[in-house]
């Protein structure tokens, strides 16, 4: 268990320097003169890649990292621009492909009702005496 834990922080610890090193490459990038879009460092940019972390961290179980990504995604989606024609414009239609597929593909969840019918038996022997 405690080499377990020790494995988890150290994943914490890399994927954290990993992000920083990355921000830190964009500024100096940025600030060397280099064409740097905005979004790339904006809150919703951010905003997406924290969800696409904790949905990493959590083996994408759950809801929480995929509401984070979708609204972090439709604003980035927002302000890129491909080949003279912006994303911005089926950013909609995309969000809803994209959480039809995840209802779709998401795996089921199994209850096991089996234990839960258990008869509990009452004890009184010890109020006869």
């Amino acid at each position: 268990m405690e080499t377990f834990i020790k494995k988890n922080q150290a994943d914490k610890q890399l994927g954290l320097g990993i992000l920083i090193v990355v921000i830190g490459s964009v500024f100096l990038l940025r600030n060397s003169g280099l064409d740097i879009p905005r979004w790339i460092l904006s809150w919703h940019t951010i905003m997406l890649g924290a969800g696409l972390w904790m949905g990493y961290r959590k083996n994408f179980q759950g809801s929480g990292w995929l509401a984070l990504t979708i609204i972090g995604a439709i604003f980035t989606l927002k302000h890129i621009v491909i080949f003279d024609f912006e994303i911005s414009k089926i950013t909609g239609a995309l969000a809803f492909i994209a959480l039809g597929l995840y209802l779709m593909l998401k795996p089921e969840r199994k209850i096991n009702f089996q234990n839960t019918q258990q008869e509990k038996k009452a004890d009184f022997s010890d109020l006869n005496t």
